[in-house]
């Protein structure tokens, strides 16, 4: 098949969450033998420059990066509080993308158009008007539930009242578009039993797969004790997960053992955390290799309190043989159990017994991170969502 994939971001290098799942679902096509082409958003805030790019990664997948500015600009912000527009999806019209997009479609032939992710949609209309392919939304989120639950948990009422506008707008947006695709791949169950719902189109849940085959073995060599936490930082349910953990559980944890430390890594680490004085918090910012981080350290905490879709850290450091600790939010989506390969906390109390938990018994550490690892093995191996994919993409051909 020949199928173009229009990323939001491009999807290399593979970084960050949204990037990670991209790149796994291209490289999945490529190594089944299909003929992929990328055209992928270049923004202010995720910039990668084409001549860093590989040679390989180019000619497997023919990427092109167009520039979108996706700064927020005040006054349009203001203005659209007094219309029913999505600001999300309005900041995603770009005449140079177009033009772009429209280039590729005059001069190739898709079986397949897949959207990674909704700010894609504007573009729908034009792309039926130049191409017969079948188009398909990758839906890593449920994107209007992230900023519902932003809302939800914001205390300033202006602040509240602006983030229920911008769910608002965007929950319609997001309904009213469903119909207009022909099968729709989401990441988790939960989130193809919420579209299922709202239209009548093909719906599959398609998770995040790993190749394992490129994934070391678990170590046993890591700091223990140790916490860390990794993502991207510039995602507001990062940020406000990180901040209630330091505000209401970490002070806790640390009067009770002194000595352990937690590390905290990822891209666009906001200052106020380097500038802060919380105890035995190691802020570390952006790290050359994920991989090698995560396996230096023993335990992974994930305190989501917003979010949808799944969390592609969590797969990677069960993969790795990590035990993890997350809220029930961060951990939705992927196949795990409570007590047997994940610990799940919701509150203070919970966190707290779960690094008890895992603090003083390191046979149950490392017994939780192998079986983490085979439940990656078992349900999130990538050669078996890529076949899945393609069996979703022959019933709608």
């Amino acid at each position: 098949m020949n199928i173009l994939i229009i990323c939001n971001k491009s999807p290399f290098p593979p970084k960050e969450g949204g990037p990670i799942a991209m790149n796994a679902i291209i490289q999945g096509l490529v190594s089944a033998g299909h003929r992929v082409k990328v055209l992928g958003i270049n923004t202010n805030k995720y910039h990668i420059p084409e001549d860093q790019i590989p040679v390989n990664y180019k000619k497997q997948t023919d990427i092109e990066l167009a520039y979108i500015d996706l700064s927020i600009k005040p006054v349009d912000a203001f203005l659209n509080l007094f219309t029913n527009k999505s600001y999300h999806v309005q900041r995603f019209i770009s005449k140079n993308f177009e033009e772009r997009l429209k280039n590729i479609l005059q001069s190739h032939t898709f079986d397949i158009i897949q959207f990674e992710t909704l700010f894609i949609t504007p573009y729908l209309d034009m792309i039926r008007s130049l191409s017969d392919a079948r188009i398909v939304l990758r839906a890593h989120n449920i994107e209007h539930l992230i900023w519902e639950r932003i809302a939800g948990l914001t205390h300033n009422p202006l602040k509240r009242f602006y983030l229920k506008h911008l769910a608002r707008t965007l929950k319609n947006y997001e309904l009213s578009a469903l119909d207009h695709f022909d099968g729709i791949a989401t990441i988790t169950q939960q989130d193809k039993s919420f579209f299922e719902q709202h239209t009548q189109i093909p719906v599959i849940d398609i998770s995040f797969g790993v190749d394992l085959n490129k994934f070391p073995l678990p170590k046993d060599d890591f700091e223990f004790p140790s916490l860390f936490h990794i993502g991207s930082m510039n995602w507001i349910p990062n940020i406000e997960g990180i901040r209630w953990f330091l505000d209401h559980v970490w002070l806790d944890i640390h009067r009770e053992f002194p000595k352990l430390k937690f590390y905290l890594a990822g891209r666009e680490m906001p200052k106020w955390l380097y500038k802060a004085a919380y105890p035995n918090v190691v802020v570390i910012g952006e790290v050359d290799d994920a991989w090698e981080f995560m396996q230096s350290k023993a335990i992974m905490l994930v305190p989501l309190l917003s979010g949808s879709g799944i969390r592609i850290k969590i797969i990677e450091g069960m993969a790795l043989g990590k035990a993890v600790i997350s809220t029930r939010i961060g951990a939705e989506g992927i196949n795990c159990r409570h007590g047997s390969d994940i610990l799940l906390a919701d509150d203070p109390g919970e966190f707290r017994e779960a690094i008890n938990k895992c603090y003083r018994d390191i046979e149950f550490t490392h017994q939780l991170g192998k079986n983490a690892r085979s439940v990656i093995e078992s349900f999130h191996n990538n050669e078996k969502i890529i076949a899945s994919l393609l069996a979703f993409y022959h019933k709608i051909l």
